[in-house]
């Protein structure tokens, strides 16, 4: 299905493993990535994601700046980025959303809650 392919970026393979294994039995087509260098490479080199799903605490480059990245992407208007985050305390959404996130999710991941952000 191109144009619904979704990116895991989480440099947690233990939460990369368990978002493939759902998502992928629901039909989505799923690239991963253990970095946001990784993951914005991988936007840069391929086409037709429909979705990222960002771990906003990371090494290195963080879910926050990750975010900035991939909106300068010439095609990242059609992407929708979707914050992953173990962090779920007051105001965490919403710092989430005004760096640019399109939606947000806490951990642990309600499915439910993350399949309707995908669809």
């Amino acid at each position: 299905m191109e144009g619904d392919k979704l990116l895991i970026i989480d440099d947690d393979p233990r939460n990369i493993f368990a978002l493939q294994a759902v998502l992928k039995a629901r039909g989505f087509p799923v690239v991963s990535a253990s970095s946001a260098m990784e993951g914005i490479k991988i936007l840069q080199e391929q086409s037709g994601f429909k979705v990222v799903l960002l771990d906003m605490m990371m090494p290195e480059m963080d879910g926050y700046e990750a975010i900035g990245e991939i909106k300068k992407l010439e095609h990242s208007s059609v992407i929708k980025i979707i914050a992953v985050t173990a962090q779920a305390m007051v105001g965490d959404r919403e710092k989430c959303l005004a760096a640019g996130a399109d939606g947000y999710v806490s951990k642990p991941i309600d499915v439910d809650v993350l399949l309707n952000l995908v669809q």
